[in-house]
Order: structure tokens, then C-alpha cells, then sequence
């Protein structure tokens, strides 16, 4: 194979549970060559000839967490100030093809070692990884272990930079006692983890030609900013950049400056609010007949729809078709996105009878195809999903013939609550990505990016018609789009939905610029060329925008209204 495209992605701190499902999803999709490089928050992983002695002592006891893994090896720990490389890649079948794959990711950090100047790194014979003085006074700095299958390799490597070495003390690592775990920091060489990166990073096209996929191979980059944590939600106490109860007057709007500037973005620069609009995006407002019909019917039920609370500019023509998208949970959200308008105080509790409203909602106007989604409950154990598979059940038991989209948060990232929503069986289930790797932080400061794509690659396993979304136009670069729709193909999702980015308020992300109709005509095609099954990309287009056009033409089906 020639011409290859290797995919990385720094993606900082993310949970091993988020990184793990992400990889499934690479490697099931197996189209394009991948290699994550992450930290992870404190966590013991068991591979699957870990013998259970090897645990010294309670993990939770050193904030760690314990989790069982479908790689190769014992026990290992990963965890800050380590820097683990997952390459999700093709490997051609053969004899000693496994062994000969392994060599290659222990060459790749060899390479990276003895440029960064730590010499004498190499191997020991029938004890994979990466060792100091082998043959001497042997120390571990690099632990390996992966797993191949269908020609797919998922899992890698663990490079220790600077980590807490004395969480080792708390296990046999990798199964071997007889010898110590070192790092770079306790060998004396002081490098931060982002020189490693990018050292790993411009020795990784010789890992896929050791590998046996040939050349020559290009490499695609995308980092997050800054020094990007685990999702804000599942680090209690940090500062989400939302004026909090007697907080000083813009705050919350400083703190949006500062991660924009992380990003790369100025952000005293883009549009001023008061920008004229170019044609493409000017709406006229028309409160016809069907337009009037759909508002007292939401109101008049007491529901809650995301085209008022997030100001949608397709609301005329929506509600004017009979199509609204109903947003469950209260209309309060325990995030605060930067681009988004709905409001962020403390939720109120749950209405039990909601999801039998939105039912009686989607009968009365006769709907084909309902749209269900709702603000992020950070503040409820299963983040909202008991209600949507509740809302699932009750459209289908008063309007069995009506299709039902969900647009879901992350839940977390949590599996029970996921599956919740998943065994609802919703014909689409949709999610989004909003933005690129890089303005992941800025954009979403609650969110974060591989969780998004292992919340769509586990949908996707469930065998269930993934949609997902982005919003331009708040510094993005084409090339950096062009990577994203790559990662969101090759998780899964088959409906993809393209739009500008409008400017709420002041308080709001500003437009960097505005995204011309032609230029997103040409994502479409590109998106079209990679395998989606159906695009809509157009200055005005937002998540639910010919919602009922797109699940039926992924589908095969004729779009109709009964």
C-alpha cells in the first residue's frame, strides 16, 4: 500500500474509559491509519493475563482507578506525566507478523529517546517494551502492550516522561519484580511532554513502514491547546469559565478570552457583533399559518424547543413545515458553551410527565419525524438519559409510524447511561463534535473531543444511524475541518451536519469569519467522497436543519409526512 495518511491526534487528559471506546471504534471502522497520543488521569489496567496479585493494594486508595483491558500484558499504571501513544493501524497478516509490529513501536520510541539524548535505550530479549542499560543495571521506561486482530492493531505504548513513579510501588509492573521502572525525569533528562510529542510525532511515519503498509506515509496533525485536563465535569471544584454566585462582573467572559488565546485565536479579533451579515445569512421573519400552528402547540403543552432557546435562524421555515425539535430536561444546561445561548443557572428538577407532552406534541402535529434533544445535566448520575429513552417510548407508543431523532449530550461518557438511550432504539442518534481538536477547549470547556467520538463509535456499535455536527467560523482552518470529518467518518457516523456560526451575544465566541455558501459545497462534496451518506452543509444548516430529509435519504427512504 502506498500514500498513506497517519491521523494523530494530541488529545492531552482523557479518561482510559473514553480512549479505550474510541479505539474500539477505529479499529472496527478500519479505514484510516490513527495514533492517539494522550495522558491519563490516575488508572491500573489489567491485561488479559494480569494475575490479580499483581495488585498490591487498593487502587482507590491512590485516587486511581482499576480496569480490566483487552490488551496483551499484566498490570500496568498510567497515569499524569506519562505519555501513551494507542497507533490504531492496518497490520498486514503473515508469520512473526505480531512480534515484528511490537519491534516496530519499540524502534519508534528507541528513535524518539535517542534524539531527545537518552542513550542507551533498547530491548531485552523475551520481555517486551523499551529499557535503559539493558543487559546491565536494567530499568523500564517504556511499557508495551497491544492487540491485534482482523489486521488491526488498537493499544501501544507508555513512555514514561515524568510521572509519579511510586504509584508503581502499588503493583507488579507488567508482571516483572525483579526490575525497577525509571523515566526520563529520573534519568536526568528534563523535556516536556510536548517536545516529546513532537519528537514521537516526526519519527512515526517509520512506525507504519516497520509495520509492513510501505510508503511513503504523510502525517496529519491535530492538537489540542494548552495543557487540555479531563472534561471539566469530571473534575469537581475547577473553574468551568461561568460566572459562578459572587463572582466578579466578567468573569466568566475574561476566562473565555484566555482559553481562546491558548487556542491560537485573538480574541479581541473576528467580527464585531454589530457586523453586517453577508446575504446568504439574512433570515426574513414569517409568521404564517403553519409557523403560528407549531408555537401554540409547543406552548400550549408547556414544552420546551432548542429553535427558541438557542435562537435557530431556520425557525420560521421549520415551524412553518410542522417541524420543531423538542428539548427535554428543562431548558437550564449545566455547561457553558461558548457558542451556545441557552441559559446556564442551576437546573430545575425533572417533570415526569415531559416526555408523555412531547408525545402528545408529536401526534397532534402529525409528525413523520420527531427531534428530541436536550441541555447537559451534569447535576443528574445518569445526565439525562432515563428521560430521553422515557420520551423514545412514549412517541412510539402514541405515534408508532413516526421515526424519532435523538441529539444527545455525552452522558459523561458514562456506558450505563448510554446504553440506556441506546436500547431506546432511536432511528438516529445524533451527537456532536462543534468544533475542531484545537478549539475543543475554548469552544466546549465541559466537553471534550475523544469522548465525543467514543460516544458516536459506541452508538455506531449498537448498530444505531449516527448523525453528528460541526459549527464554523470561530477559527477553524479547512484543513483542520477536513481531519475532523476524517475522525468522525471513521468512528461511524453516516449523517453529517455543516453550518455558520452565529454570534449570540457579546458574551459569546466572536466570528473569526464568515464561511462562504461555495466553500461549504465543497465540504459536502469532500464529506460525500469519504462516505457519508448524506450531507447537509450550508451557511444556515444546524443539527436538526431537513432533519426528516437527511434520516430518510441515509436510510433509503422516501421522506414523507403522514
Amino acid at each position: 500500500m502506498k500514500g498513506q495518511v497517519l491521523r494523530v491526534r494530541w488529545l492531552g487528559r482523557v479518561r482510559y474509559r473514553d480512549a479505550l471506546a474510541l479505539q474500539h471504534a477505529l479499529h472496527r471502522r478500519g479505514q484510516e491509519q490513527h495514533l492517539l497520543l494522550l495522558e491519563h488521569p490516575h488508572v491500573y489496567t489489567l491485561g488479559v493475563r494480569a494475575r490479580p496479585e499483581h495488585v498490591l493494594e487498593d487502587p482507590s486508595l491512590a485516587g486511581a482507578e482499576l480496569v480490566r483491558a483487552d490488551r496483551g500484558g499484566d498490570v500496568t499504571y498510567h497515569g499524569p506525566g506519562q505519555l501513551v501513544g494507542y497507533p490504531v493501524v492496518s497490520v498486514p497478516m503473515g508469520p512473526a507478523a505480531v512480534p515484528r509490529y511490537v519491534h516496530a513501536i519499540e524502534q519508534l520510541v528507541i528513535d524518539a529517546l535517542d534524539e531527545l539524548g537518552l542513550r542507551g535505550a533498547g530491548r531485552v530479549e523475551g520481555r517486551p517494551g523499551v529499557w535503559i542499560d539493558p543487559g546491565g543495571a536494567e530499568r523500564k521506561v517504556c511499557a508495551i502492550g497491544v492487540r491485534v486482530a482482523r489486521g488491526r492493531a488498537m493499544h501501544g505504548f507508555a513512555l514514561n516522561v515524568s510521572p509519579d513513579l511510586s504509584m508503581f510501588d502499588r503493583i507488579v509492573p507488567c508482571g516483572i519484580a525483579d526490575r525497577p521502572v525509571t523515566s526520563l525525569a529520573a534519568e536526568g533528562l528534563a523535556v516536556s511532554m510536548e517536545d516529546v510529542v513532537s519528537v514521537i510525532v516526526r519519527h512515526s511515519p517509520r512506525l507504519l513502514e516497520r509495520a509492513g503498509l510501505g510508503g511513503p506515509v504523510r502525517v496529519e496533525r491535530q492538537d489540542a491547546s494548552g495543557v487540555v485536563q479531563v472534561a471539566k465535569q469530571d473534575a469537581p471544584g475547577a473553574s468551568d469559565g461561568r460566572e459562578a454566585p459572587g463572582e466578579a462582573p466578567g468573569a466568566g467572559q475574561r476566562a473565555l478570552g484566555r482559553r481562546l488565546a491558548i487556542a491560537g485565536v485573538d480574541p479581541a479579533g473576528g467580527l464585531s457583533l454589530g457586523a453586517r451579515k453577508p446575504p446568504w445569512l439574512r433570515v426574513q421573519a414569517r409568521m404564517g399559518e403553519g409557523y403560528l400552528s407549531t408555537a401554540k402547540t409547543v406552548r400550549g403543552l408547556g414544552l420546551v424547543t432548542v429553535c427558541e432557546e438557542a435562537g435557530c435562524p431556520n425557525i420560521y421555515e421549520c415551524w412553518a413545515d410542522g417541524t420543531a425539535t423538542f428539548m427535554i430536561n428543562g431548558e437550564r444546561c449545566t455547561r457553558s458553551c461558548g457558542f451556545c445561548l441557552v441559559d446556564t443557572r442551576r437546573p430545575d428538577p425533572l417533570d415526569a410527565g415531559e416526555p408523555e407532552r412531547v408525545a402528545e406534541a408529536v401526534a397532534r402535529m402529525r409528525l413523520a419525524h420527531a427531534v428530541v434533544t436536550a441541555v447537559a445535566r451534569d447535576d443528574l448520575a445518569d445526565g439525562g438519559a432515563a428521560a430521553f429513552a422515557a420520551t423514545i417510548a412514549a412517541i412510539r407508543r402514541r405515534r408508532p409510524g413516526t421515526t424519532v431523532e435523538v441529539l444527545i449530550p455525552d452522558c459523561k461518557g458514562e456506558p450505563e447511561a448510554l446504553r440506556a438511550i441506546f436500547d431506546a432504539r432511536p432511528d438516529v442518534l445524533n451527537h456532536n463534535l462543534e468544533t475542531v481538536l484545537r478549539l475543543q477547549r475554548a469552544v466546549r470547556p465541559q466537553a471534550s473531543y475523544a469522548r465525543s467520538l467514543a460516544v458516536l463509535g459506541r452508538a455506531a456499535a449498537a448498530g444505531l444511524r449516527v448523525k453528528s455536527g460541526m459549527i464554523l467560523g470561530m477559527g477553524e482552518s479547512v484543513e483542520e475541518v477536513q481531519g475532523a470529518l476524517a475522525d468522525l467518518r471513521s468512528v461511524g457516523v453516516e449523517i453529517l451536519t455543516l453550518g455558520q456560526y452565529l454570534r449570540p451575544s457579546a458574551a459569546h465566541l466572536p466570528v473569526a469569519r464568515w464561511w462562504a455558501p461555495e466553500e461549504f459545497a465543497e465540504l459536502r462534496e469532500e464529506a460525500l467522497s469519504m462516505g457519508f451518506s448524506h450531507v447537509e452543509a450550508s451557511p444556515l444548516a444546524r443539527s436538526s436543519y431537513h432533519a426528516r430529509q437527511a434520516a430518510a435519504a441515509a436510510s433509503g427512504r422516501a421522506a414523507s409526512i403522514a
